[in-house]
């Protein structure tokens, strides 16, 4: 048998070597991380302290927030250190971990956009067959808190299990240490491996389709009934229903659209750059933006904002 050498550490490239441009790098990412702490940190405790907002779509609002925090703090804190420090080495089971965790929130994020689009399905298309006056019951009766606690268990659990469960029964053997990435990506990951990385790309291609395009195609399902049912609504009512749609729907375009142009896309894109430049967007900018699209297209949480910022005043 051939000696071979254990790896035990990742190097990862980032995005360049010259000081001055990770200087300038080094600002931007953090504005935007502490945009990104900000905006979601103020959304969960508007929800949480504001007992009007007690209600499954904005339950759901919080649950993004969090998976948004913690989707950015898993690649951006390290990524701020590496463009600092000239020594941007991780270990193997640093670099699983940080693979697991945005695996983990990214799967869970596509599957609670779905239950956004269903919970305004129900609050949109179904009340329209009943009286204007049990329209309210109707929706409390169906999205009830037992049922909203319940599907957001199902959505980690099927996470885990569509998103992690695969991956613990295919151990991936590296020969590899560097990563042309700023985090450990699975693409970018699986090409570290000894052996031929075809089966390993078949593997993602299948989870990508489970938790990307199924999610993707039931979230423009739920919106193309809900538009149909918009355009049946008096002028009066449409603006409100739409500016909710749209905020979701923007928030979907973005996050979907960048992660389905890398996994989706063909082999030869995973050796280029690209794969590295789209994961800004889904990891690091897309959870800055969801808070503000929801807060400046949200007339409740804009107004919860607005005697937040005025208690806070008052009270200095």
């Amino acid at each position: 048998m051939e000696n071979q050498t254990v790896i035990t550490e990742v190097i990862l490239l980032g995005f360049s070597k010259d000081p001055k441009i990770n200087i300038a790098l080094f600002f931007l990412f953090l504005t935007i991380y502490l945009i990104t702490i900000t905006g979601n940190c103020l959304i969960i405790c508007i929800i949480l302290t504001n007992v009007r907002l007690h209600v499954p779509m904005y339950f759901f609002l919080c649950n993004l927030s969090f998976i948004d925090f913690c989707y950015s703090s898993t690649a951006v804190p390290r990524l701020l250190s590496d463009l600092l420090f000239s020594c941007r080495i991780i270990s193997n089971v640093a670099c699983g971990a940080q693979l697991y965790v945005i695996l983990f929130m990214g799967g869970t994020e596509c599957q609670l956009l779905v239950l956004m689009a269903y919970d305004r399905y129900i609050a949109i298309c179904r009340p329209l067959h009943y009286p204007a006056i049990c329209r309210p019951l109707h929706y409390s009766i169906i999205m009830r808190w037992s049922i909203c606690y319940r599907l957001t268990s199902l959505v980690f659990f099927l996470t885990f299990m569509f998103c992690i469960f695969p991956s613990i029964f295919s151990p991936l053997i590296i020969c590899h240490n560097q990563i042309n990435h700023f985090m450990c990506e699975m693409l970018a990951f699986i090409k570290l491996s000894c052996d031929s990385i075809s089966s390993n790309e078949n593997l993602v291609f299948s989870i990508s389709f489970i938790t990307l395009l199924i999610p993707l195609v039931l979230i423009l399902l739920s919106y193309g009934f809900i538009i149909s049912s918009i355009l049946k609504i008096r002028s009066t009512g449409r603006s409100k229903a739409f500016s909710t749609c749209t905020s979701h729907l923007a928030v979907v375009a973005l996050y979907f659209g960048t992660v389905m142009l890398m996994y989706f896309g063909p082999s030869s894109m995973y050796s280029t750059d690209q794969e590295k430049y789209s994961s800004i967007f889904y990891v690091i900018v897309s959870p800055m933006l969801n808070p503000l699209i929801y807060s400046l297209n949200n007339r409740d949480v804009k107004e919860s904002i607005k005697k937040l910022i005025a208690n806070l005043t008052h009270m200095c």
